[in-house]
């Protein structure tokens, strides 16, 4: 029998002290099986078991932040990114598409088969619609909530672009994809910069896809958010002025296409760049690929002359040619077998190099290239900035096309002397004719002004960057005045404005026929370059006007009056006090130049002889008739009004004296 220590069978102490020690051994190999299964579960297994937890209940998610925003010089915004509902639907929970489709179709603003089309591809998630406007996120979650559609729709929060000033410089800006990915223009060639931060986040749903902690998705805007900031050298209000104005010429003259640029000469900065047709880069999809060009850095054509500036600056540089250094114009020469002739199929005469450049006549520009021969010519245009990408920062840019001066024969030096025969960009033309505004020297062009951090603070800024000097200070004095009567006596008169001085260069050049070669018949390219005020040069403006379908193509006559009104918003914009004084346009009505020089030299007139009227304007009939009254005889060159004529208004002459007149469309 056992032994117990007292009477009620109670153990004894040495029984109790061992089943304590039995019970405290059992908790300890226990707890320390647990902890062994607990680091095995959370080291060996841990993985796998992560894996299939995420499988089955877990919904991964990239949310996209918004992207840094684009100002221009002023800090007007161009482009800005808010947070967005995106909504999806979940095939798998839909239990009547039709209903469904129905009832969220007016809400959405999409067609009720394109929804049953989605809903069709079966699966847990497809996307319904993304970046969805403010009031159809609101729409369509009052009807999940009414209609508890919440096991088969749901939103997800994405970034979505504007652009708050719609085509205003689109064509510089470029637009966003879906997936917060730059597709064009500054929005691609910063891409990186500005990107918003992909944040990577999951969110828990139960057995039938519900969300768990929806809330977890919300407000998503990590520490530390490393997107920046662009400011652009755009104004947004010369931007304005130089879209309305190709507005404009798309109105009257009907190109297939129209370019202007605007640059700062002495920094280089671009103040407008506009292109024809254009696009709203918010609704990008809706336009053709072709609207999404920026063709002042895409667009390769020949500058026709234009490049004449080019030609007289590297002449008179090499002194090849003085300000009044006279020709005899043949009206036409022949080079190789080929036949180059003047704009006006007929001959100016003798005339000085600085009529050379005011009537831009094409023998001339070709006896001073062949005196320069093509190495000279090409190094001059490479001075210039031309054959090679400029390095804006802009996507897409072209390099243009030179010759190599060992392949160069007689007439490849005559048309490149005429601007034919080579191809530029605009950004590249406009850069030049800054290089002439800015004393001869060549400035890099660009477009980004700074780059801000989140903070506001600067992260880089771009200085103004001298690439050489193309020509010295004083042929370029001379070049600039030479162009300054281009526009003021010349054939660009009509981008003149009264009480200001403009220099610059007009130009027409027939299209290439990129599928045959040689030329299209009756396509051509107008265009007009220059810069003001010349006493101290602010702006330089560029247009071109691409296969315009109207009778008159000259770039004096359609491109010429475009960048007048250009050059004109922007006097009044900048506040540029006119230097000269103003002409009275209704004393001009009264009061004819012609008359004019006849009162005013009749004193002079020898007895017998009389003074060439000025016949500028005149049509074919009024010219035949005045010089008829005054017993002088007409050479007829051309058609259209008169834009030339030898001899010049106000020289005496005897009677039935011939005068050439030269009559331009």
């Amino acid at each position: 029998m056992p032994k117990y220590s007292n009477a009620d069978n109670r153990p004894s102490p040495r029984q109790a002290q061992s089943r304590i020690i039995l019970i405290v051994v059992s908790l300890i190999l226990a707890f320390v099986l647990l902890s062994l299964r607990y680091i095995w579960v959370q080291t060996i297994l841990h993985p796998e078991l992560l894996a299939r937890v995420q499988y089955q209940a877990e919904d991964q998610y990239t949310v996209h932040l918004p992207r840094g925003s684009i100002y221009d010089r002023n800090n007007h915004e161009l482009a800005v990114s808010n947070m967005t509902k995106s909504l999806y639907v979940d095939p798998n929970h839909v239990d009547d598409p039709q209903t469904l489709a129905n009832d969220l179709a007016p809400l959405i603003n999409m067609p009720a088969a394109d929804i049953l089309k989605k809903i069709s591809i079966g699966g847990g998630f497809v996307w319904l619609k993304r970046q969805m406007e403010p009031a159809e996120s609101d729409a369509a979650a009052k009807l999940i909530k009414e209609k508890s559609y919440g096991t088969c729709l749901g939103f997800r929060e994405e970034s979505k672009r504007y652009y708050p000033n719609k085509m205003l410089a689109a064509n510089v800006l470029g637009f966003v994809g879906t997936d917060d990915k730059g597709l064009d223009g500054i929005e691609q060639s910063m891409d990186k910069v500005i990107q918003g931060q992909a944040v990577n986040t999951a969110l828990f749903t139960d057995t039938l896809a519900r969300p768990i902690l929806d809330s977890v998705l919300s407000n998503v805007e990590p520490q530390g958010n490393s997107r920046k900031s662009v400011e652009l050298t755009i104004d947004s209000t010369i931007q304005y002025i130089t879209e309305q104005a190709l507005d404009k010429a798309m109105a009257e003259y009907a190109p297939a296409a129209a370019t202007a640029v605007v640059m700062d000469p002495k920094t280089a900065e671009i103040l407008a760049m506009a292109s024809r047709p254009s696009y709203d880069p918010n609704n990008f999809a809706a336009y053709s690929s072709a609207s999404w060009k920026n063709k002042a850095v895409s667009f390769v054509y020949e500058p026709g002359s234009t490049f004449k500036a080019i030609v007289a600056a590297a002449a008179l540089q090499e002194k090849i040619v003085g300000p009044n250094d006279i020709f005899v114009d043949p009206g036409y020469l022949m080079i190789d077998g080929r036949r180059i002739q003047n704009w006006s199929e007929g001959s100016f005469g003798t005339v000085s190099f600085t009529k050379i450049i005011e009537e831009s006549i094409n023998t001339g520009f070709v006896h001073i290239g062949l005196g320069l021969g093509g190495d000279r010519l090409m190094e001059y245009a490479r001075k210039f900035g031309f054959g090679k990408k400029t390095g804006v920062e802009l996507p897409g840019e072209e390099q243009g096309i030179l010759f190599d001066p060992k392949d160069m024969s007689q007439i490849n030096i005559a048309t490149t002397s005429i601007g034919q025969s080579i191809a530029v960009t605009p950004l590249q033309m406009v850069t030049a004719m800054s290089a002439i505004a800015n004393k001869g020297v060549l400035m890099k062009p660009h477009i980004i002004k700074k780059i801000s951090n989140p903070d506001e603070s600067v992260y880089e800024e771009t200085k103004p960057q001298e690439v050489r000097r193309a020509i010295d200070v004083q042929t370029d004095q001379v070049l600039t005045s030479l162009l300054e009567k281009v526009v003021s006596e010349g054939g660009g008169s009509k981008a003149s404005v009264s009480g200001y001085r403009i220099a610059g260069k007009t130009g027409t050049a027939q299209k290439l026929d990129t599928v045959n070669g040689g030329y299209l018949s009756g396509r051509y390219i107008a265009s007009f370059c220059g810069f003001a005020p010349v006493e101290d040069p602010q702006f330089v403006v560029l247009v071109i006007l691409d296969d315009p379908h109207k009778v008159n193509y000259y770039g004096g006559q359609i491109a010429a009056p475009i960048a007048h009104d250009i050059f004109s918003a922007i006097f009044r914009y900048l506040h540029i006090e006119p230097s000269v004084p103003i002409k009275d346009d209704n004393a001009a009505v009264s009061a004819p130049k012609m008359q004019t020089s006849q009162q005013t030299s009749a004193a002079n007139i020898p007895k017998g002889m009389t003074a060439v009227p000025d016949l500028s304007g005149k049509t074919i009939r009024d010219a035949t008739q005045i010089l008829k009254n005054l017993q002088l005889d007409i050479t007829i060159i051309g058609s259209g009004t008169a834009a030339s004529q030898s001899p010049a208004s106000g020289t005496p002459v005897a009677p039935h004296t011939k005068i050439t007149v030269h009559f331009s469309p």
